[in-house]
């Protein structure tokens, strides 16, 4: 349905969108994910023609954003994170307006114009002057303008954005109900939004995509091992020595002493291999007080952030260096990022 190809877009000397590839089926809601100025409103913007990429294609039922402009736009419904309104008017005289600028006439604009309004929920402030509106009913207001002519894709860029927390869970319910019938692509960095509504997710950092996945399949992938956190009562001493005999059940270990005293030690292991019952009759014979044993496993924040923090601020730098110097003091800046790579990283906290 939408393909796009080694899409670059720069603004002078900075790279705002690197290269990227993906592909969007029909019948998905897709969330587009990335923390603030990754490239996420640029591509958006690039898909849905407002904005000239650099280089690369973006093709949409076949039609080339470029070569076929018009036929391309016809299939998609697009809301900026700024809702495109014109506060002077009604929602209805606002519908009225953007269904005659997609060519929609006579019978077939009114019913959809009633349509979207009730989909929307919209109908009951429909001779209200949107300047008069809530912010959250002219994020409606800006979803009904996007269904109007009844495209298959619909792009939402930052939907919930300043909406207060019921206002965002009725956006959110009325999002599901449009990947009912609509292929949907929401971009947003708001975690907790992706997880509940989407099907799909593509995450980019520093204008790059680190993951591309069906939702299930990331959490499946990167959440294959998890911590498990022990508080003792006991020596220092102690805690070491539990700690070796612990080392064999897990993956790795790490062993802190608080302020107050209390001792933890952190396991690492594989979720498929549950260590818990081990650990405690580990802990039992050695005759030390156990406090708590605590799993922690990875949430859809934990994998976001470790796509998007350390490794892709230093493929960002290499990238940045490559531009300006010659190959060999490339390599070496590479080198020297992947020595960095390595240094030592706590399991936890």
């Amino acid at each position: 349905m939408i393909e796009v190809k080694d899409l670059v877009k720069s603004y002078g000397g900075h790279k705002a969108v690197r290269g990227i590839s993906f592909t969007v089926e029909s019948g998905k809601i897709y969330g587009f994910l990335g923390p603030n100025g990754a490239g996420k409103s640029t591509t958006m913007n690039i898909i849905c023609g407002t904005l000239a990429s650099t280089s690369g294609s973006v093709t949409i039922n076949g039609h080339d954003i470029y070569a076929e402009p018009i036929e391309a736009k016809k299939c998609i419904g697009y809301l900026p994170e700024i809702p495109p309104l014109y506060t002077d008017m009604t929602p209805a005289e606002y519908l009225d307006f953007v269904g005659r600028a997609k060519g929609l006439r006579g019978a077939e604009l009114a019913e959809q114009i009633e349509e979207v309004m009730e989909l929307t929920d919209i109908a009951n402030v429909r001779s209200r002057l949107i300047k008069n509106l809530s912010k959250g009913y002219k994020q409606r207001v800006g979803i009904a303008q996007a269904m109007l002519g009844d495209p298959e894709i619909i792009i939402l860029d930052e939907p919930t954005v300043g909406l207060d927390p019921i206002q965002i869970i009725e956006i959110r319910e009325l999002i599901r109900s449009l990947g009912k019938k609509h292929t949907v692509i929401l971009s947003s960095h708001i975690l907790t939004e992706i997880s509940e509504v989407c099907d799909h997710v593509i995450i980019i950092s520093h204008g790059k995509i680190v993951a591309n996945d069906k939702l299930s399949d990331l959490e499946e992938k990167y959440t294959s091992d998890g911590v498990l956190e022990l508080q003792l009562k006991c020596s220092a001493k102690e805690m070491e020595t539990l700690a070796e005999s612990l080392a064999k059940l897990a993956e790795d270990c790490e062993t802190f002493v608080e302020k107050d005293g209390t001792c933890r030690i952190m396991l690492k292991y594989l979720r498929a291999n549950d260590i818990r019952s081990a650990v405690y009759s580990q802990v039992c014979k050695s005759g030390i007080t156990m406090l708590a044993m605590i799993p922690h496993e990875k949430t859809l924040e934990d994998i976001f952030l470790s796509l998007t923090s350390d490794d892709a601020v230093a493929d960002e730098t290499v990238d940045e260096k490559n531009d300006v110097a010659d190959a060999a003091s490339a390599d070496e800046d590479t080198d020297s990022n992947k020595d960095d790579g390595d240094d030592y990283k706590p399991l936890f906290g």
